[in-house]
């Protein structure tokens, strides 16, 4: 889809090397030292900016709502899309925090929503049922990925970001995650379901039968991620990947959110192999099948605050991390210039 480069190792290697310089006990700041490193492979930088971010939220409706998979109804997506816009959600007091641009994007709200600052890139009113047919055409699967590269680049161009978070919402999106994470991975789907927006243990046993069923009577292709989007998946899973995707082919670090945001970093991965090394992963979610979906891309989480969200909030918490790390590059005093004497 995109030229994704590989990392810049020389570059890894020059901040690796720089570190053992700034006056401190060599690997003393650790996984802050090793952050610096990846950011630096990331943007071919010695010194690299990750200021200002950008965040992404795309919204989009799910026809699975209507199995009963949600502790909420679909009409909540329209409802939290005028919430965004009118800066009341977590995403943009946490945008604020950290200096963010945001944009909301409809990519597949089923509702007709007014703002000067939406994003209106409403490809159809939701995706289909999955338990009755496709959840959308291979060719809405591919505008999907279009629709989150071509806002991307926008952003990049207008607002000049350093650093992508993408973030969701849509009620049943978990639903359609866990069936996308399902034939991935080929693990059971009892240990990936989780609660999602807050279900008890006998909806959730509900919401895997489902899941099942849809994968049953879809059979997706394991092996070619874009009809596993097409088949089981959702507007804005695909919105995030193809945003994902064109981040790394700007080599921008891509900050990850929970769940949702993870499988849709999974399926950029699957569709441009390398995609996965400009993603940093925020935090873990609590959400059963996060960390299962972190392992396949081969992460670690900065950050486990119990956390299942969405919206891209957990990786906005985790942003002054990457923040800090190159700040120590470029701030911090080295053994000679601080006239500090190394060890031997």
């Amino acid at each position: 889809m995109m030229t994704i480069q590989k990392l810049d190792k020389q570059r890894g290697e020059e901040v690796r090397q720089y570190h053992q310089t700034l006056t401190k006990p060599q690997g003393s700041l650790g996984r802050l030292e090793e952050l610096a490193v990846q950011l630096a492979e990331i943007t071919g930088q010695v010194f690299p900016a990750v200021t200002p971010p950008g965040v992404i939220v795309f919204a989009a409706d799910h026809g699975c709502t209507s199995e009963g998979v949600s502790a909420y109804p679909k009409e909540v997506t329209a409802q939290m899309v005028t919430n965004f816009l009118s800066g009341g959600a977590a995403i943009n007091v946490l945008s604020r925090s950290i200096g963010a641009a945001l944009k909301i994007v409809d990519i597949g709200v089923a509702a007709d929503i007014d703002g000067i600052e939406l994003s209106t890139r409403k490809i159809k009113r939701g995706t289909n049922n999955f338990c009755v047919e496709d959840a959308m055409t291979r060719e809405e699967a591919i505008e999907a990925l279009n629709i989150g590269r071509e806002e991307t680049e926008m952003m990049i161009r207008h607002d000049a970001i350093k650093c992508l978070i993408t973030g969701e919402m849509g009620i049943g999106n978990t639903t359609s995650s866990s069936a996308i994470m399902a034939v991935l991975s080929g693990k059971p789907i009892e240990t990936i379901t989780g609660p999602g927006t807050g279900i008890d243990t006998e909806k959730i046993k509900h919401k895997q039968q489902v899941i099942k069923k849809a994968i049953r009577l879809r059979s997706p292709d394991p092996d070619d991620p874009i009809d596993v989007l097409a088949k089981i998946g959702g507007l804005e899973i695909g919105g995030m990947a193809g945003a994902m995707l064109a981040a790394a082919a700007h080599r921008i670090p891509i900050l990850v959110d929970g769940f949702i945001s993870t499988v849709a970093a999974t399926l950029a991965e699957r569709i441009s192999p390398g995609a996965a090394d400009y993603m940093i992963i925020g935090h873990l979610s609590t959400e059963p099948g996060h960390d299962l979906v972190i392992q396949m891309l081969g992460k670690m989480p900065l950050l486990d605050l119990g956390m299942r969200l969405g919206e891209g909030s957990g990786a906005a918490l985790a942003f002054p991390l990457l923040e800090a790390a190159t700040n120590i590059l470029s701030g911090m005093a080295t053994f000679d210039s601080a006239g500090v004497t190394n060890k031997e």
